[in-house]
């Protein structure tokens, strides 16, 4: 994708298919904010040329991250977790558990694991089924039963964005209320500068830095 008008059409597309709000905004790695003004403007069939709506700055200030270019090869991808493990590493610890984020931070959760020799857990948040505005800790999160469960185990977290580190959050306390212990969280790329969740040190292989006033 390389415009607004694409995350739109892309939007409008995925709106079709029935996916809630929460899953449009994994799928194109915004925020739910930004995922909200995308399928409104493809509702109201106007470009992102025209005169928009809601926010008063003309749309949310987010970044969009297109990593299909590791996705769509799995060579790649298994580089690309091989570099996360990396990161992982310097933690010095004995974790034998990885758990990736559904969706897209499953297979990257794959490839560290692989890399460290862990078991493997996966995690569906929340936003998956958010689709209006509201509380969506009264959602709640699952952890897969067909993956590693946590057992009081120590583990690693692995995401593939973090983009306002909610998500994240979610995550590490629904593997503490578990009994788990989260040693450490890596993704691709941190949109928001995050050093730690809940205590949690965040290593990510791109840091994205704002530069200038949001006017």
């Amino acid at each position: 994708m390389k415009n607004v008008d694409d995350l739109i059409e892309s939007a409008a597309h995925l709106a079709e298919q029935g996916r809630s709000k929460g899953e449009i905004a994994d799928e194109l790695n915004v925020s739910r904010e930004t995922a909200s003004w995308l399928v409104e403007r493809s509702s109201s069939g106007a470009s992102a040329t025209t005169t928009p709506s809601p926010k008063p700055s003309g749309g949310p200030h987010d970044i969009h991250v297109d990593w299909s270019a590791f996705g769509r090869d799995s060579n790649r991808l298994y580089h690309a977790g091989a570099a996360m493990a990396d990161l992982l590493q310097k933690q010095g610890e004995e974790v034998d558990l990885t758990i990736g984020i559904e969706k897209a931070g499953a297979p990257l959760a794959t490839a560290v694991a692989r890399e460290l020799d862990t078991d493997l857990g996966t995690y569906a948040p929340s936003k998956h089924q958010w689709e209006e505005e509201g509380d969506i800790d009264e959602l709640g999160g699952t952890f897969s039963r067909n993956f590693a469960q946590i057992r009081d185990r120590e583990c690693y977290v692995v995401d593939d964005t973090i983009t306002s580190g909610t998500t994240m959050t979610e995550t590490v306390e629904a593997i503490r209320e578990e009994g788990g212990e989260p040693v450490a969280c890596v993704v691709l790329v941190d949109k928001q500068g995050v050093d730690d969740v809940n205590g949690v040190p965040v290593h990510s292989l791109i840091n994205v830095v704002r530069v200038g006033d949001d006017e």
